[in-house]
């Protein structure tokens, strides 16, 4: 069997990937190392040969598609993320890496660990895959060829002994912070209002204080959080817009958090005895997706629907996160959008945002090899130091760093940055099982080397350390000095070490879309931050 697998490097690779995923999915107490088990399967298959490794291609195009496309991804929400404390948040989170990689470099040097072996530690237990492949290219770039895959191994098996701790380490702190503080931020929202915490209503405007004063001024006086859906005098329904004035006796239809729909209803007048959604007649409502390119990037306010068609959209899908429309709410390819419009308009409508599922599967070739080029080439820039060394971002680095600034933007004149919502996390999935099936069985054989030498309790311990200390750090800034709300300061925490699984265990113990807000607004500068500290490791213990 291992001449078999000498002699066919894919057929390697798809074991690793097939068992990487299948030992993945095994579920203890509710945790499972999702698709980092590769890793780990990876290992063991190199283990059973000091030749027994993919080509170094596998692993370089895997790292290259993963930071690239959470680049593009995670731009968005990075930019806009500033409007509402994302500085103050990242600060604290550079301030929490950098107190780690102090602790890194202090516990190794008390140990006498290799700089290569404490920079493993310090990416594993932050469980940051970029970050240890930014250590790899360095070492790479600086060891002798004889002694490459000692060097290359040496950070690996750092990072596959903290590693374990780094997740279950955050799991427990986001686990604890909710339990400290029941409720503390459950009802906060930043951006919107989860769909599932929606409801519709159909008021009759009685209070003579709102009747004869447009939608507009009556939005910017009350600041309610809901969206007027449909409107009639009892004649016909249309699509109330800005300029609209309400009438006593008029119907309205209202949707938005309950709360706030409830408050709405007791402060026009009172509930009506129908439901306007359920005439179809002349308004009508369809689930449409956004594959029209020149759309990318713009606001809904931007795109003056009501203007155009008369319609309205009321909610946003993107992935499986579902949330009410608003005026500066940017669409992104893939959206699925609920459109409320004149039902002889909707075809129009329809054509107007592309609606095709089949173009969301399909990606620019052009502009996706554009952006993966200038980030290759910005990785090659050499960054000076203090004392005439200097480091690169690397093929870790560079593509991020592009990636957040063409995510940001969207589209540039006939390039289109952004991917479909599907295909963008395809590309992830499959860059992310790439990079880290090359990684485990290029350093398999070193691991089970410095394991039987009796090294591994060093690294576990340090690794752990520097988990709880940053666990600890980041919930106590988050809570007295941000005070920011619990959701979100669980996805802070999920993003200071860029763990989706920890993201996702918040994301089940808040209830809300709140740790995802956190989570995107600190991943790029925590990703980042610690590519350039894991290399400072390198450097300065060497």
């Amino acid at each position: 069997m291992i001449e078999l697998l000498l002699e066919n490097p894919l057929l390697l690779l798809f074991l690793v990937l097939g068992g990487g995923y299948l030992v993945g999915r095994v579920s203890i107490g509710g945790f499972s190392l999702g698709i980092s088990a590769v890793l780990f399967v990876g290992l063991g298959f190199g283990a059973l040969h000091p030749d027994m490794r993919l080509p170094d291609l596998v692993y370089l195009l895997g790292l290259i598609l993963f930071v690239y496309t959470v680049g593009l991804s995670a731009g968005p929400g990075f930019v806009s993320s500033f409007r509402h404390g994302g500085a103050r948040d990242n600060v604290l989170v550079i301030i929490v890496l950098i107190a780690a990689f102090a602790a890194t470099l202090g516990g190794a040097r008390l140990l006498g660990m290799d700089g290569s072996f404490a920079a493993g530690v310090y990416t594993g237990s932050l469980t940051n895959t970029p970050a240890l492949a930014a250590v790899l290219q360095h070492q790479t770039d600086t060891s002798a060829p004889a002694d490459i895959d000692q060097a290359v191994a040496e950070p690996v098996i750092g990072y596959s002994m903290s590693y374990p701790f780094g997740v279950l380490g955050m799991v427990l702190a986001v686990y604890l912070l909710r339990r400290l503080r029941p409720g503390g931020g459950a009802s906060e929202q930043i951006d919107g209002v989860s769909a599932e915490d929606l409801m519709r209503a159909s008021v009759v405007v009685t209070t003579a204080r709102y009747v004869g004063i447009t939608v507009a001024d009556l939005m910017s006086e009350t600041g309610w959080r809901v969206l007027f859906t449909r409107h009639t005098d009892g004649k016909e329904i249309e699509i109330p817009h800005p300029d609209s004035v309400f009438r006593e006796g008029d119907v309205i239809s209202v949707i938005g958090e309950s709360t706030d729909v409830e408050r709405v209803t007791v402060a026009l007048g009172k509930r009506a005895d129908v439901d306007l959604a359920l005439d179809r007649t002349e308004i009508d409502y369809r689930r449409i997706f956004v594959s029209n390119d020149a759309l990318v990037g713009r606001t809904i306010a931007d795109l003056d629907l009501v203007g155009r068609f008369g319609a309205i959209i009321t909610r946003v899908r993107r992935g499986d996160v579902d949330r009410m429309a608003r005026p500066s709410t940017v669409l992104e390819l893939g959206d699925r959008i609920r459109v409320v419009a004149p039902t002889d308009r909707m075809s129009s409508v329809s054509a107007y945002f592309g609606d095709s599922y089949r173009k969301l599967s399909e990606i620019d070739v052009a502009s996706f090899s554009l952006g993966i080029v200038l980030g290759l080439l910005l990785g090659l820039v050499p960054i000076p130091l203090p004392g005439g060394t200097s480091f690169t971002l690397g093929p870790a680095g560079g593509p991020l760093v592009i990636g957040l600034v063409f995510g940001a933007l969207g589209q540039t004149g006939p390039f289109t940055w952004q991917l479909p919502y599907n295909a963008s996390l395809t590309l992830r999935q499959l860059g992310a099982v790439l990079f880290l099936a090359g990684v485990g069985t290029r350093s398999g054989y070193a691991f089970v080397d410095s394991l039987a030498a009796g090294a591994g309790l060093e690294l576990l311990l340090l690794g752990a350390a520097v988990t709880s200390l940053s666990a600890v750090l980041i919930i106590l800034g988050g809570v007295f000095l941000l005070r920011s709300p619990t959701g979100v300061l669980a996805g802070i925490a999920g993003g200071l070490v860029t763990q989706p699984a920890v993201l996702a265990f918040a994301v089940e113990q808040t209830g809300s879309d709140l740790p995802n807000t956190g989570y995107a607004t600190v991943y790029p500068v925590a990703t980042i931050t610690k590519i350039l500290l894991a290399q400072a490791i390198v450097v300065l213990l060497t």
